[in-house]
């Protein structure tokens, strides 16, 4: 493992994620003054959570000791990426920029905002049916000789360096911000249930990393001038299958936690509805759902 010194002291610039880090900042910035001044107070602790947790972790993450080795070892890009897609965006989630951008703009902008978010494509990102799939697309890419392609050319990486913590930031949302996405309760019971799916597959490119006994990218020897503490091609690779299956794993966690409170509210929510519905409206709800069954009984 590196010395202590090197992991707190190396730093390198990535342009692209410094780029997508000044931009998130000011638009942050532009939405907490905009909300202020149409009187709506953004708590504090979610101001830091965007901030620190986010932009900040994420600076660190590409322009620190994991964007610098990030191009020769694989599991400091692994460690990098995993972070970025699986753990900061539900931590930069926590300082609701969706409904602080609501709360900022005027009517005509929070309906083009709607607009967007309602959108056929918005809504397929908007489950937790999508965000295995993904993962388990993305990250079993590192089985193959593309892995070095990622870490070896720096227009791919910096792509990357913007790219996946955009769509996990996207994936993240629905849980994050659970009132701009509304769901039923029996397709977030759906999505709950789906969810322990994903811990499976999720570990899957981690586990095929860590067990294969040969190196998949093909980069079989350090560069001359390889600093004494890197460890072999092999191991290397096995850690960065150790570091991508713990935190695929870990991440599951508090995502089923956020989920079941997630149904808890919508379940609530549908309660209400249905209590303020007056007698005639609730006899007339239950004889079309009567004559919907009678209608699908006698077509089938």
């Amino acid at each position: 493992m590196p010395p202590v010194s090197t992991l707190l002291t190396t730093v390198t610039l990535d342009p692209a994620a410094l780029a997508l880090a000044v931009v998130a900042a000011v638009l942050y910035g532009i939405g907490l003054r905009s909300a202020h001044r149409r009187g709506v107070s953004w708590p504090l602790w979610r101001i830091l959570c965007f901030y620190i947790f986010g932009i900040a972790a994420y600076l660190v993450l590409t322009c620190g000791f994991t964007g610098a080795y990030g191009r020769e070892l694989r599991w400091a890009f692994t460690l990098k990426l995993a972070l970025v897609f699986f753990v900061l965006p539900p931590l930069a989630g926590l300082g609701r920029p969706l409904s602080l951008a609501r709360a900022a703009l005027a009517d005509r902008g929070r309906e083009r905002l709607d607009a967007v978010m309602g959108s056929r494509s918005m809504r397929i990102l908007g489950n937790a049916f999508v965000a295995p799939i993904l993962g388990l697309a993305f990250f079993g890419t590192f089985l193959t000789p593309l892995l070095y392609t990622y870490r070896a050319n720096g227009v791919v990486s910096g792509a990357l360096s913007v790219a996946v913590p955009l769509l996990g930031l996207l994936l993240a949302l629905p849980i994050t911000e659970a009132e701009g996405f509304q769901r039923t309760s029996s397709f977030i019971m759906l999505e709950f249930v789906y969810v322990f799916i994903e811990l499976l597959a999720d570990a899957v490119p981690g586990i095929a990393l860590r067990l294969n006994d040969t190196v998949l990218d093909g980069v079989t020897q350090w560069s001359a001038g390889a600093p004494s503490w890197f460890p072999s091609p092999i191991r290397d690779q096995q850690l960065a299958g150790d570091l991508l299956w713990f935190i695929a794993e870990i991440v599951d966690l508090p995502l089923i936690i956020l989920m079941f409170v997630r149904f808890s509210r919508s379940d609530r929510r549908e309660a209400r509805s249905f209590d303020e519905l007056s007698d005639e409206e609730m006899d007339a709800l239950t004889e079309a759902h009567l004559r919907r069954r009678g209608e699908q009984a006698s077509g089938g």
